[in-house]
């Protein structure tokens, strides 16, 4: 399974937003937990149902949606 077939979209589910392999868990669930510091380790334990792709396959996905260009309308 690559990486961004991990992440799913289904409109009733969590409003659509982007979710670990159909669970209940969003993406953004996991990009908060890193951000407020939690260790992979620490958030497998927390989550036994997640594996370490899904936490990759999240980071991979935030990466891809910031990777746009930054037009300048400066003069």
């Amino acid at each position: 399974m690559s990486a961004m077939n991990r992440i799913a979209f289904n409109p009733n589910q969590c409003g659509g937003r982007p979710c670990i392999r159909g669970m209940r868990i969003r993406v953004k669930d996991v990009l908060d937990m890193l951000a407020t510091g939690a260790t992979e380790a620490e958030i497998l334990e927390s989550y036994p149902y997640l594996e370490r792709e899904d936490i990759q396959a999240s980071l991979e996905y935030a990466a891809k949606q910031v990777d746009h260009a930054v037009l300048s309308l400066a003069k």
